[in-house]
């Protein structure tokens, strides 16, 4: 494994890690139910997930930085291997990133700071909301680990082809 590959898997299992903390109270506000007491538990941890310290928020939006630099960087490779798992991988990094942008950003500033017109009803709705595009970002990034993986099968599996066609050429020219 390059610095590139791990430029690219080591901040996406970081956010991984992250959004399985999150997960606590995401699957309990998806698969179960909404209750009083789960709003409450998502709201306070959501609050302080978005009132964290701004180093730590520069932290996050740069390892994204990362995984963007380190995708595009494997790709420069432009074999069919790059092609397909880096381009796949980039493409999905950038999807999950438009749901960060579009979705989790937004729905967090309804939760801990509504406007005026923003019932409790709708901080229930956006809890929802992000609830699911946090489980949706997770599988993303899921698949990014998985396409870096089926690419290190990959080359692994055309070395080993190209090592036993280089022995077999070797023996047919010794006999």
């Amino acid at each position: 494994m390059g610095f590139r590959q791990a430029a690219v898997l080591g901040p996406v299992c970081f956010f991984l890690g992250v959004l399985f903390i999150c997960f606590i109270i995401d699957r309990r506000v998806i698969w179960g139910g909404v209750t009083e007491e789960t709003v409450e538990d998502g709201f306070q941890f959501y609050t302080t997930f978005f009132n964290a310290p701004p180093a730590i928020k520069a932290l996050l939006h740069g390892m994204v930085g990362v995984v963007l630099l380190g995708l595009v960087a494997k790709l420069h490779a432009w074999d069919d291997s790059a092609m397909f798992f880096d381009g796949s991988s980039l493409a999905v990094t950038v999807f999950a990133f438009a749901v960060y942008m579009t979705v989790v950003i937004p729905t967090l500033r309804t939760i801990v700071t509504p406007t005026a017109e923003d019932t409790r009803k709708d901080r229930v709705e956006a809890l929802t909301l992000l609830s699911a595009g946090n489980i949706i970002i997770m599988a993303c990034l899921g698949l990014v680990l998985l396409l870096q993986g089926g690419q290190e099968y990959a080359r692994s599996s055309d070395r080993e082809t190209a090592r036993v066609a280089t022995e077999a050429a070797e023996k047919k020219k010794t006999e």
